[in-house]
């Protein structure tokens, strides 16, 4: 087989095939002549510079390979995903892909340069123009010089850059920037004008625009010392409440926070005091490594504070559904999936979630290490109940939350101490199986007994009703003389395929015991204590289950084997007794399915250790004493929400990989880990705490460069690395790499995960306070501004547009916290299915009009037509990026919504009644309270004319003021407010 090679010489490359050799054997013991009288200087090329594999090589890779040798298909057993299946890795062919420094031995360079077009790769009728000579010289340098192997460029460690020099440059921000500026030989802008640096920086850091007082002590300050002016309204800003009020729908964003369940009916659920805890961990600059822990696992911290549990909110504000006839389990792995894929957009800014069907199609990572990481999750306490159960309460007046934590967790130290002392009694006890089971219900389900393992046990049979009431009935075994307790089992039907594939639960909600003598003389039993195979969740039966045997349950689904113990106030002597028990169940879950035992058996015993606990005083006082407790914690008033919890180990659900992501297609069986590609903790099964510390660990390569990268494309507008939802192979270089992994590297180590601190920085640099105007040729050669040649322009967010225009009108209600507000919306847009999910809006002058758009009540099915309008998203899944669009419906909801409407009337009162001087005067200063700065004199004859004119017309024909304002010169001032808040200056920054 013939080979085009070529060798390295002496520094110079010199094409091989132009000379004459002869080879002997393909693969092995090449044999090469060279006759040195032939070798000329014609056609010798210089040697490159070292090729780096992330850099030149992946990219080629990725755009012609991966189709058919990546992480989903895998052609010839060849992957150019993973290191180990190229690197010295033989193929289907019988040889080695890639042997470093050998191209001989190559196959990827044999493939690439052959004229076979049997062998040619890539197949020459899907890539008819092959790799172009430039790409095959990369790949034959690459190889040549060692096939030295390196990950992404996100996936690198964080290491320090050196800082460029450059002659200007406030900061070291500004040192990168400039030094890309001098080699593509553009001048950076100069600082923007007092007012309009004041305004984005009002609107960046609080979303709201600055005042006019506050406008006119900056612009003095400024005159006299411009950094100091700066540095000190910039300390000013970030320790305004309305930080965090900014800041924080950033994150809900990514959460996918919203005030309604999603899915279904999509109605209410009380959740809000999480988006408030967001709020004010802006505000207080917790530290983003603590900010990360405490939502992945605040649960799992030792002494978890009542916050420390609302941060866990944030992975239930997953959808439930609701909608009758649905599986709660589908729905229950659906929200386990979002919460993996929203980890790793959130965190990572990774598409972790195409390993949920395949090996990624670009990352290493592995199919199997997204249920490794899905382990984490699976086991939290949730199942789509349209309760959103586990609930914390959350005081009402927050200064109870000291009380209410300690209460809470001295009610659950009690509990498992109660717990621990009878349930360590189950296993030491000889439990003898009841005889001569007869079993009957009130309704058509059936019932039979039957022999399993030696022993008889009830199943349920054909179609299941809803609300039976199980009748067990059975004779005591001999060697019995007195009942101490009485064990109920519940097993699944199908044990074994139940691990994989859950069965529909059951919940006793009554349960009657008698004795039931031979003459038929009925004698009623009074249990004194239950001890169920759980210390609690997802039901209490501790607390719930008393004298009538209400609360156990295995709801809705049952993966395993259940059991209680309940123990009698009295031993029950038995002579020729039987016992039977009257179980009630009348769960349905969704509407449709019955929930209720559909197996099961009874166990009795007299040993005396049972009689011994119920008459233990310090367990007596011990259950008392929790009742208390429970009662004094549900005095205080307290908002329900839903939080995360984790089940018990004792019934803790097992995960499998998911045939091609199907959840009813379960594979192998896995546990907890993280993917092999990102270092992470040597533990053999680490929890949801571990797997949060790995997040926030400075280790981790993409945790601060992500966030940091978050930060600057909210304050520019576009990230270093413009696709925000994607730091991998498919997304995009960052603009400034090494000013990217200077920032990640400044804010985990130096700023100690201190989200202001980075954020001061970057605001602080001579890059952010440019002048917003570009010259010709800027605009030509970086009209993306992706150089940084000029200030950010862009368009504000949705729910800025609105805040401001309420605070230039004059009408925004400035209080942080608290439930959900339903400002106006317009007729006709609220039809949700839920009846019962009412939107009540203020009457006019109430403060809950015009408070902040990020206490507007969010429901998933009906975003608020302002914000969806001007593409705020609609929280149903995580959105790392809000991509901007220009549509006539944001001009005419400028113009025409009762929100814009009411705030150019206060706009207009504010210019005629609140400004002293003429008319000129009054639409100058209503022109700098909404831009921060002077009109042109051209733009403001133009506005004294208009009004004029206005005013004229309203004089001459006064209906057509009506609505707007009772005097002609009010409706022309309105008329012109509109205008103002319609400016393009005004609705960018």
């Amino acid at each position: 087989m013939q080979r085009r090679l070529t060798e390295r010489i002496s520094g110079f490359y010199i094409p091989v095939s132009a000379l004459p050799f002869t080879m002997a054997s393909p693969r092995r013991g090449t044999v090469l002549t060279i006759m040195a009288a032939a070798v000329g200087l014609a056609g010798i090329i210089p040697a490159s510079a070292e090729v780096d594999f992330a850099r030149d090589i992946r990219p080629i890779l990725n755009a012609k390979c991966t189709g058919c040798h990546g992480g989903v298909k895998q052609a010839g057993g060849v992957s150019f995903v993973y290191k180990d299946q190229v690197i010295d890795f033989e193929g289907d062919s019988g040889n080695q892909v890639v042997v470093a420094g050998d191209l001989d031995q190559s196959e990827l360079y044999y493939r690439i340069t052959t004229d076979d077009e049997d062998d040619a790769m890539p197949p020459r009728d899907e890539h008819p123009e092959g790799l172009s000579d430039s790409e095959k010289q990369l790949i034959r340098d690459w190889i040549s010089e060692g096939a030295e192997w390196s990950g992404h460029w996100s996936f690198e460690p964080l290491v320090m850059p050196k800082i460029p020099a450059t002659r200007k440059g406030k900061t070291a921000i500004d040192h990168f920037v400039l030094a890309k500026l001098e080699k593509e030989e553009l001048p950076p802008s100069p600082q923007a004008p007092a007012g309009r640096l004041l305004r984005r920086l009002s609107l960046d850091l609080t979303g709201l625009p600055p005042t006019l007082e506050a406008l006119d002590t900056f612009e003095v300050a400024f005159e006299k010392s411009p950094n100091e002016a700066v540095k000190k309204v910039i300390d000013e800003l970030l320790s305004r409440p309305a930080f965090g009020e900014k800041w924080a729908t950033m994150w809900l964003d990514l959460v996918r926070y919203a005030d309604s369940r999603g899915l279904g009916l999509d109605d209410r659920r009380t959740i809000w005091p999480y988006r408030d805890w967001v709020i004010n961990a802006f505000n207080e600059d917790m530290p983003f490594d603590q900010f990360t822990i405490k939502q992945l696992a605040g649960d799992l911290l030792p002494n978890p504070t009542i916050d420390d549990l609302i941060a866990t909110a944030a992975h239930r504000n997953t959808q439930t559904n609701k909608e009758g006839g649905t599986d709660d389990e589908e729905f229950r792995v659906e929200a386990i999936v979002d919460r993996v894929n929203t980890t790793w957009q959130t965190w990572g800014s990774i598409t972790f979630g195409c390993t949920q069907c395949h090996d990624h199609p670009y990352e290493a990572f592995r199919n199997e290490e997204y249920y490794e990481f899905m382990a984490f999750f699976n086991n939290t306490a949730d199942c789509d109940l349209n309760n959103d159960e586990p609930l914390m309460g959350v005081p009402k007046d927050r200064s109870l939350d000291e009380k209410a934590v300690k209460l809470d967790r001295s009610i659950a130290t009690a509990k498992q101490q109660v717990w621990e002392k009878g349930h360590g009694l189950i296993a030491k006890t000889d439990w003898a199986p009841t005889e001569k089971l007869e079993v009957s219900t009130n309704n058509q389900t059936r019932y039979v007994v039957e022999q399993a393992n030696g022993r008889e046990r009830f199943t349920t049979q054909g179609t299941v009703e809803r609300g039976p009431v199980l009748t067990v009935q059975s004779s005591i075994p001999k060697g019995i003389s007195s009942i101490t307790a009485v064990r109920l089992t519940v097993q699944p039907k199908n044990a074994e395929k139940a691990l994989k594939d859950s069965e529909w639960g059951f919940k006793i909600d009554k349960m009657q015991a008698d004795m039931i003598a031979a003459d038929g003389t009925e004698r009623p039993i009074f249990f004194q204590l239950s001890v169920a195979d759980v210390p609690a969740l997802p039901h209490d039966p501790l607390i719930e289950i008393k004298a009538d045997g209400t609360g156990f349950a295995a709801y809705t689904r049952i993966h395993h084997q259940r059991e209680i113990v309940l123990v009698p106030s009295q031993p029950i002597p038995v002579s020729d007794s039987q016992l039977r028990l009257q179980i009630s169940c009348n769960g349905v879950a969704l509407g449709a399915f019955p929930i209720v035992i559909k197996q099961g058996y009874l166990d009795v015993t007299g040993d005396s250790q049972w009689s011994d606990l119920a008459s233990d005083r310090e367990h007596k006082a011990a259950h008392k004493a929790i009742l208390a407790q429970v009662a004094e914690r549900k005095k205080i008033p307290s908002i329900q929400i839903p939080v995360t919890r984790d089940r018990p180990q004792q019934i803790a659900r097992p995960t499998h990989v998911f045939g091609r992501g199907k959840f009813l297609e379960k594979g192998a069986r896995v546990t907890s880990g993280f993917p092999s590609s990102i270092p992470s903790p040597k533990e053999d099964e680490p929890n949801r705490l571990t797997m949060a510390k790995w997040w926030a660990s400075p280790q981790h390569p993409l945790t601060s460069r992500v966030f940091v990268n978050r930060i600057w494309e909210r304050l520019f507008g576009t990230g270093l690395a413009a696709t925000l939802e994607d730091f991998g192979s498919s997304g995009e270089k960052p603009s400034h790499p090494e000013l990217l992994d200077y920032l990640a590297v400044r804010f985990q180590d130096d700023h100690a995960w201190s989200m202001k601190s980075i954020i001061r920085e970057i605001i602080s640099s001579a890059t952010y306070q440019q002048s917003a105007i570009t010259s010709p040729t800027a605009l030509e050669r970086d009209p993306s501004n992706r150089l940084l040649s000029h200030g950010p322009r862009n368009r504000l967010p949705a729910e800025t547009i609105r805040d401001q225009a309420l605070a230039v009108s004059g009408l925004i209600t400035n209080q942080v916290g608290g439930e959900p507000v339903h400002p106006p919306i317009p007729d006709g847009v609220w039809k949700p299915f839920s009846s019962g999910d009412k939107w009540t809006t203020p009457e006019t002058g109430d403060d809950n009009r015009y408070r902040r758009a990020i206490y507007t009540y969010a429901k998933r099915s009906i975003p608020y037509p302002t914000f969806a309008t001007f593409d705020a998203p609609s929280r149903e899944f995580c959105t790392p990026r809000r991509l901007s669009s220009n549509t006539p419906l944001q001009a005419l909801t400028m113009l025409n919504d009762e929100v814009f409407s009411e705030a150019a009337k206060g706009l207009a009162r504010r210019m005629k009644y609140e400004t002293e001087g003429d008319v000129s005067t009054k639409l100058s200063t209503g022109y700098r309270i909404v831009s921060a700065r002077e009109p042109s004199p051209e733009k403001l004859q133009e506005l004294v004319n208009l009004f004029s004119n206005l005013e004229s017309q309203y004089n001459s024909q006064p209906k057509l003021k009506e609505g707007m304002a009772g005097t002609a010169d009010g409706a022309a001032f309105t008329i012109v407010a509109q205008i103002l808040l319609n400016l393009d200056e005004v609705l960018s920054k």
